[in-house]
């Protein structure tokens, strides 16, 4: 809490320097407001606010526009400024920069420019108002409500459960008379993806296979009439012979999981069901092929596949998504010990393959080998698979995008379509026959799970193996291991695991409901 004596009736922070008011006394009690401002056009000398923001100047005799002008440069896109003073009910109105006006779809980046600007915008905007303890803060919907809201749900979000002390709640409401309906969606959106960060960022110890299962489960109470929730134990994994699953999963002493989700949203029963499959691999240490120590702490969020599925599934429920879905996630810890499997070993799928293991950390594969197989039972529409696959991945695009491989140009087209929206990209890799034939090569077993050239076309040779348990005609493959972290590439979100791509996939889904 601010406590400050009286000053000037109106004060401005632009970046680190700060002028404060009396209105500042009892911050955290009172609201604060953000509101959007356009970069200006040509030799015109004006700010171009907001509609929301010209209608609150006008509730304030035309104070913001002046102050605006003399508080410094023009705001530039992400830059902000604080004023203080404008307003009885708003003692803090965060003024934030939208960019271009006619900003739009950008071919070259796969994005819609002018809805990453609002995400970025309102986040800055949100967190500044944060850092001030206020505990309310109303949002202007800068023309794109839900796209406000997703910024201001993902840029306040922070993993400080286990901390003594946390950043202030707050909570986020539209301000003014904008698309309520679009900015509830936007809740929804991005309290998905917090749900997946959050799950992500969780110590391993916070979150094994069944504490995740019982949290996906928590997190479905409300939606018991269209959801069913399926938690297989390690007996009902043995009937249904997944043994590449249980040969991950055998080296710890966590049991593992098989997590099943139904969420009806359609009442036509027909309707064949899209399939997500997420990998859960809660810790992965690299089993026997142990990793190196510096930064397998971020191993905890080896499950990053399973939490962004079940995550977009419990998302689908909230917003009542006319489309029927499945998901699965294999959930268990990869680690060494002396009931592990060891470098070499054959296991058998639950399609009768059999697998050389010349390499334990390349488990993902294998559990989700079993998962794919399984999935194929329910006659889906189309099966999407994420997972934090392949270090490859990440060499390959960085943070940039995720890496899909399909079968399926539709399929391609569907979820290409999605990331444009939500700006949580997605980009085609290969699935050459020239990547099969290194993982078809073993000299014990039907397929070798590295690939005959371990280190070269990592990402792919996984890609490849993954498709030998495939046979439905619209399938991906989604590597998430380079977007799985976030440093300060994406800047509505903050430093940790960033639960993408949350959003794209509950988008796509979306999208089907208007697909025949």
């Amino acid at each position: 809490m601010l406590h400050l004596r009286r000053a000037i009736p109106i004060a401005v922070r632009t970046n680190t320097c700060r002028f404060f008011s009396a209105s500042q006394a009892k911050l955290n009690a009172r609201k604060g407001l953000v509101l959007g401002v356009y970069e200006k056009d040509g030799e015109d000398s004006n700010p171009h606010l907001t509609d929301t923001a010209v209608a609150f100047d006008g509730t304030v005799s035309g104070k913001l526009s002046e102050v605006l002008k003399i508080s410094g440069p023009p705001l530039k896109k992400g830059g902000n400024r604080i004023f203080y003073g404008l307003h009885e009910d708003f003692p803090c109105v965060a003024l934030v920069g939208l960019g271009k006006k006619d900003a739009g779809v950008c071919g070259a980046e796969s994005w819609d420019t002018c809805k990453e600007n609002i995400r970025a915008a309102v986040s800055s905007g949100c967190r500044l108002l944060q850092d001030l303890e206020l505990a309310h803060v109303e949002v202007d919907s800068c023309g794109d409500a839900q796209s406000s809201a997703e910024g201001a749900i993902l840029g306040l979000f922070q993993y400080d459960q286990l901390k003594s002390k946390k950043k202030t709640k707050v909570t986020t409401r539209l301000h003014g008379s904008g698309d309520m309906e679009a900015w509830h969606k936007g809740v929804l959106y991005g309290e998905g993806q917090n749900l997946a960060r959050l799950l992500m960022e969780a110590p391993a110890n916070y979150i094994t296979p069944t504490v995740f299962a019982n949290t996906i489960e928590e997190q479905m109470a409300p939606y018991t009439d269209r959801v069913k929730v399926h938690k297989r134990g390690q007996a009902w994994i043995e009937e249904q012979e997944m043994g590449a699953f249980l040969s991950v999963s055998k080296g710890s002493d966590e049991p593992p999981v098989f997590l099943e989700l139904h969420y009806n949203g359609c009442p036509d029963h027909t309707q064949a069901p899209l399939l997500l499959v997420g990998k859960g691999v809660t810790f992965d240490s690299g089993g026997i092929s142990l990793k190196p120590p510096s930064g397998m702490d971020a191993m905890r969020a080896d499950m990053g596949g399973a939490a962004t599925v079940c995550a977009s599934i419990v998302t689908a429920a909230a917003l009542k998504l006319p489309v029927n879905i499945i998901g699965l996630a294999p959930l268990c810890e990869n680690m060494p010990s002396g009931k592990a499997t060891k470098p070499g070993d054959v296991v058998r799928a639950k399609n009768g393959k059999t697998i050389q293991v010349d390499n334990t950390d390349a488990e993902g594969r294998l559990i989700l080998a079993d998962a794919l197989c399984y999935a194929h039972t329910f006659n889906p529409r189309a099966i999407v698979n994420a997972a934090t696959l392949t270090g490859a991945m990440d060499v390959a695009l960085g943070s940039a995008a995720t890496g899909v491989f399909t079968n399926s140009d539709w399929l391609w087209q569907q979820l290409h379509k999605a990331s444009v929206v939500t700006g949580d990209r997605v980009w085609r890799m290969p699935l050459f026959q020239h990547y099969t034939k290194q993982v078809t090569h073993s000299p014990l077993a039907d397929l070798n799970n590295i690939g005959k050239y371990s280190r070269s076309g990592g990402a792919c040779t996984a890609a490849a193996f993954l498709k030998e348990f495939v046979t439905a005609r619209h399938w991906a493959h989604l590597d998430i291991a380079g977007v799985m972290s976030n440093k300060d590439e994406v800047p509505y979100l903050r430093k940790g695991m960033s639960g993408r791509p949350t959003r794209t996939l509950v988008e796509f889904a979306a999208g089907l409901t208007s697909q025949v």
